[in-house]
């Protein structure tokens, strides 16, 4: 279902942050026909939800001074997409990823009862708000999903081997998905998408992040800076699913380690505490009835 992990000759559209690209751009296929947007993309701006306070636009840009400081310090060049290469988890993660998608067909039988991730995080309202984006969480911060782990025991243990990972869920989208273009919330995290279920024409499946588009395919990984600005397409007939991880972005020390004592706190956020609540809701609710 898949070949070795040797690159593509294309590399697409790549570019990032003046530098050129990266082998690790040639890890997934260039979106056939994907010409690079009319307008600059390749930027960490914040598009949607923009404050109107002079107390929320302070807040801004101490964010983007911290991005700076975090990417002039990262291990790797600041970069949009990375090559999988430097990431040598991701060959183990590869290597098991038909275990994963056994797992996956298996819960993928009670999709419909799958909460929407507007459901669980009332912030991917800005993007979606429908139930056209299901998830099934296996780690999140401030969240027990113990429940839907023990379903996925290969899934988890391949998990196991990234290092400083926050989050893994499997993204569902439904045909005719389309994710508007939006940033992440933090360059200190990157991540990785497992092409899981990945639907045909594939090159119709994809993803815009900067400049670059790319499609996923089953079994390769795709690692990128989320704080880019990003957008997902699927125009196809078929259900999409990758498997969704966030991971703590390599950082020259004493960062890497301050870094994570950051990322430690994001189970006090409000609403990720309360997407922990939702999510513990739903799993109680949903295994109740299927053990029954």
């Amino acid at each position: 279902m898949t070949d070795g992990r040797s690159p593509q000759a294309d590399e697409g559209t790549g570019g990032v942050s003046g530098a050129g690209p990266r082998r690790g751009d040639a890890d997934q296929e260039t979106a056939a026909g994907a010409a690079p947007p009319a307008v600059d993309r390749n930027t960490r701006a914040h598009t949607l939800g923009l404050p109107r306070s002079r107390l929320g636009r302070l807040a801004l840009a101490a964010q983007a001074r911290l991005e700076a400081a975090v990417a002039a310090v990262s291990v790797l060049p600041d970069s949009a997409i990375y090559d999988t290469r430097d990431f040598p988890w991701t060959a183990e993660l590869e290597g098991g990823w038909e275990k994963i998608r056994a797992e996956l067909d298996r819960v993928l039988v009670h999709r419909e009862q799958m909460p929407s991730f507007h459901e669980i995080l009332k912030e991917v309202e800005t993007i979606s708000a429908d139930d056209t984006w299901k998830t099934f969480f296996l780690a999140s911060p401030g969240m027990d999903c113990r429940g839907n782990a023990q379903r996925c025991p290969e899934t988890m243990r391949l998990l196991a081997r990234v290092p400083g990972l926050t989050t893994a869920f499997f993204s569902i989208l439904t045909p005719g998905k389309h994710i508007p273009a939006h940033r992440g919330a933090y360059n200190g995290l990157l991540r990785c998408h497992l092409g899981l279920l990945v639907p045909e024409p594939r090159e119709r499946c994809r993803i815009r992040i900067g400049n670059a588009f790319r499609s996923w395919r089953e079994g390769r990984c795709l690692i990128f800076d989320d704080s880019f600005n990003h957008e997902v397409w699927n125009d196809t007939d078929g259900w999409r699913v990758v498997l969704f991880i966030d991971f703590a972005r390599p950082l020259r020390q004493p960062w890497h380690w301050l870094n994570r004592r950051l990322l430690n706190l994001a189970p006090l956020a409000p609403f990720l505490r309360e997407a922990g609540q939702k999510h513990k809701r739903w799993e109680e609710k949903m295994y109740a009835r299927r053990d029954r």
